[in-house]
């Protein structure tokens, strides 16, 4: 009788797991014991189940010990201040996946800490979290090391503050590089670029500044998203290659067959070190670059530290939004003034500038904040206008803040860190004011970005 009933317990457990095949688990395997001036290795498994969404195991472990990447499972893999993240936008299809670390110890290091950590995933648009069993780990003090510098692992951080090195100093062997273009097969030009990464892995992009009459097309792009839109050619990346150097390239191409000069080129290399992004020119150089070696590479490299230093911008921490252009109503006009009607049925209408002081406030033009956030455009003209009185009876809530972007005058409200935030904004405008073609807008410490970046710098989830 009690074979049968536990018969049926395993049963319904097996029926329960099929069931409800959410159930997500796991297991965290390390050592029991470490030496001290050693590695040893983290062994993570996530049971997932049906998750296939955003996802991110996040983990502390104490001063004095260091984290290097090994198998990510397409993972993006950070440490830094103490912190092992490792982040999928989409989570691998695997029920089980398994991601390793190593961790390096300190040689003056003793005692027992332990090591936790947390996963957290989202499910039917709300953000779960599964807790790890926390494990215990002794380091034994190595028998090399003076016993006047040893130091017990949870008073280290108190006794050692490490100097982390300038971002500037990461940027010493990055290079970006691209070759003249030069005449493809069918009147076409072709464009080699090469970065040199070293063991730079996270979010990556290259922008180059397309001539007009061309239009771009990805020939080798390195696993990158690639895009060209008003003028702009990009490559980007959630994680750039393993590889310390590799090279994209794409195709300009006339329009309409066209017959037109060689085209001048000129872009930047962007990535992220810890919290902050380095963004440095793209050099052009006349070697070719569609067969380089380490040699080249080392050479093409060195030249370019002639170069303008890397600048470094602090920063913060799917839908990716178009800037698209925007239907803008005029000006009122003043009451001896006749109103001027402009067709608007294929084109956005522009604000027009009406007789008299036009220019806004500079109080309410749009200062930069640090980090990733976003605000909501409302509406866009080439010409300034008087903020407080065109936007008086649109029934906005929030201040009106105007920017000058791509020859136009730009004007926006609001200011959210989170995504989702702005757009559930977005649609409180749309439903409560005459503003039916607001959209979303995101910045980079006052630089204009797309959303789909601004998504991938903050980490943060397109929610459908």
């Amino acid at each position: 009788m009690v074979k049968l009933v536990s018969t049926l317990l395993n049963l319904l457990v097996i029926l329960a797991l099929q069931i409800f095949p959410g159930n997500v688990s796991v297991k965290l395997d390390v050592p029991s014991e470490v030496q001290a001036g050693s590695e040893f290795n983290v062994r993570v498994t996530l049971n997932k189940g049906n998750l296939e969404g955003f996802s991110r195991f996040q983990q502390t472990i104490p001063a004095g010990l260091t984290a290097i990447s090994g198998t990510s499972s397409n993972a993006d893999f950070t440490f830094s201040d103490k912190r092992v993240r490792l982040i999928w936008l989409r989570t691998p299809q695997d029920d089980e996946i398994t991601v390793t670390y190593r961790v390096k110890i300190d040689e003056r290091l003793k005692g027992t800490f332990m090591l936790d950590g947390k996963f957290s995933y989202i499910e039917d648009n709300e953000r779960k979290s599964v807790d790890v069993n926390p494990v215990a780990i002794t380091i034994l003090p190595s028998p090399t090391v003076d016993p006047s510098l040893i130091v017990d692992i949870n008073d280290f951080e108190k006794m050692s503050v490490p100097y982390p090195a300038p971002a500037a100093e990461e940027a010493v062997n990055i290079a970006c590089i691209r070759q003249k273009p030069y005449p493809g097969e069918q009147g076409d030009y072709v464009v080699n670029v090469l970065v040199s990464k070293e063991s730079t892995r996270h979010f990556a992009k290259i922008e180059e500044n397309v001539p007009e009459g061309y239009t771009a097309v990805a020939l080798n792009t390195k696993d990158a998203i690639f895009t060209f839109k008003e003028q702009k050619a990009k490559f980007l990346w959630m994680n750039l290659p393993v590889e310390p150097y590799f090279v994209v390239s794409y195709r300009l191409i006339p329009k309409n067959q066209a017959k037109l000069p060689a085209p001048s080129l000129n872009g930047a290399f962007s990535y992220l070190v810890d919290d902050k992004t380095v963004s440095m020119g793209i050099l052009e150089s006349d070697q070719n670059l569609a067969d380089v070696n380490d040699q080249n590479v080392a050479d093409l490299v060195a030249s370019a530290q002639t170069g303008p230093a890397p600048v470094i911008v602090p920063v913060a921490v799917k839908e990716p939004t178009r800037d698209v252009a925007q239907k803008p109503v005029e000006e009122p006009a003043k009451p001896e003034s006749k109103p001027v009607k402009k067709e608007t049925k294929e084109k956005p209408k522009e604000i027009k500038q009406p007789v008299g002081n036009t220019v806004s406030d500079a109080s309410l033009s749009l200062n930069p904040e640090q980090g990733v956030y976003y605000r909501i455009q409302v509406a866009a003209g080439h010409k300034p206008v008087n903020i407080e009185r065109y936007f008086r009876k649109m029934n906005l809530e929030k201040e009106v803040r105007q920017e000058a972007h791509d020859g136009w005058q730009k004007y926006s409200i609001g200011s959210f860190a989170m995504y989702k935030e702005a757009r559930d904004y977005r649609v409180h405008i749309w439903n409560t004011t005459p503003v039916k073609d607001a959209f979303i807008t995101a910045y980079n410490s006052g630089k204009r970005i797309t959303v789909q970046e601004a998504l991938m710098i903050s980490e943060q989830k397109w929610y459908r």
